[in-house]
């Protein structure tokens, strides 16, 4: 928000603390005679008793207080629940504020289909995104991304991106956001947490490039968290913390993390066909840097690549594999 200035003369009073003075919605000290109006925002002088940070000067704006404006922040949030009704998946709540925003194309059967949409265009230190998803008893949903989200340099603070997602008895939601692009001295805490009933089944994928390998252009510092819990009937079945950091570039190159590679992906697969996916998983991967487990009812590959055109020709194989030879969204057509 930049700074906006209004003077009243005579008056100096602070515009955010209406409820604890008597003298109108510009605070206290105003003047019936005053002229001219100027709200200033200042991170150096404040008025003491409601400490907020916004000041009104008599007279205008000082030349400290002038020079301190505090940068815009994207925010938003969107929420999703579904129920079953007439024998298709259909909204239950739909709920978008901010920059989120969710888009339900047309299907052709009885799941449903959510595009999640960051209209900030991408995300810098400071900003901040929620999504939460409920799916209720017998639904199906598939949740993806309009394009790869980018993530820029941040010049203070971090961006936040935190997910909830709930399914519920006989469900399943599939979580297939596009690639997350990090440009250099981006700085990102990702969350994801999961509530999965007894007999729900859960696809997540999350892809990652550290820079546009075409555009020249890689991800030398910065800070990338990646948090996951998920849950089944509330016990803890899988939890990650993923963290580079400082020298991204040269942890990335490191045999033991990412191997010189700049595009990786997870993804994890909970439900009662982990055993029988395995097999066709595996087979997939030959050739390809990358592996697949299975255990107590789940699946967890992970790939790394050279690009992400070169992660994509292996990741989507995969998705596909676990979504019983299903196609990705048509968002993810290139």
């Amino acid at each position: 928000m930049t700074s906006l200035a209004i003077a009243l003369a005579d008056a100096a009073f602070c515009g955010r603390c209406l409820a604890r003075h008597p003298y109108g919605p510009w605070g206290h000290g105003l003047s019936e005679s005053g002229t001219g109006l100027a709200l200033l925002q200042s991170t150096e002088t404040f008025n003491a008793s409601c400490q907020t940070g916004w000041l009104l000067h008599g007279g205008g704006m000082t030349g400290a207080a002038a020079g301190i404006t505090r940068p815009q922040r994207a925010e938003g949030r969107g929420h999703l629940a579904a129920k079953v009704q007439g024998g298709r998946t259909r909204i239950q709540e739909l709920y978008q504020e901010g920059a989120a925003k969710i888009r339900l194309p047309d299907t052709f059967d009885a799941s449903m289909e959510a595009v999640i949409i960051n209209t900030a265009g991408g995300l810098t230190g400071g900003d901040r995104m929620n999504w939460s998803i409920s799916a209720g008893a017998g639904t199906r949903i598939d949740v993806t991304t309009q394009a790869c989200e980018k993530i820029y340099k941040a010049s203070a603070g971090t961006a936040e991106v935190t997910t909830q997602i709930a399914v519920g008895p006989g469900a399943r939601v599939d979580w297939l956001p596009q690639e997350t692009i990090l440009f250099d001295r981006a700085s990102l805490f990702r969350r994801l947490d999961v509530d999965l009933d007894d007999s729900a089944e859960f696809l997540a994928v999350e892809a990652i490039l550290l820079g546009r390998t075409a555009m020249g252009e890689t991800m030398e510092t910065g800070l990338f968290r990646d948090r996951w819990r998920i849950r089944r009937s509330g016990q803890l079945v899988h939890a990650e913390e993923l963290r580079l950091s400082d020298a991204v570039a040269l942890l990335a190159a490191e045999q033991a993390v990412l191997g010189g590679q700049v595009a990786f992906a997870t993804v994890l697969y909970a439900g009662p066909m982990s055993e029988p996916y395995l097999a066709k998983v595996r087979s997939l991967l030959d050739g390809h840097m990358g592996g697949a487990s299975a255990w107590s009812d789940k699946i967890v590959v992970r790939l790394a690549a050279a690009d992400g055109f070169a992660l994509r020709k292996v990741l989507i194989p995969v998705i596909s594999a676990l979504r019983n030879g299903a196609p990705v969204p048509k968002v993810w057509n290139l």
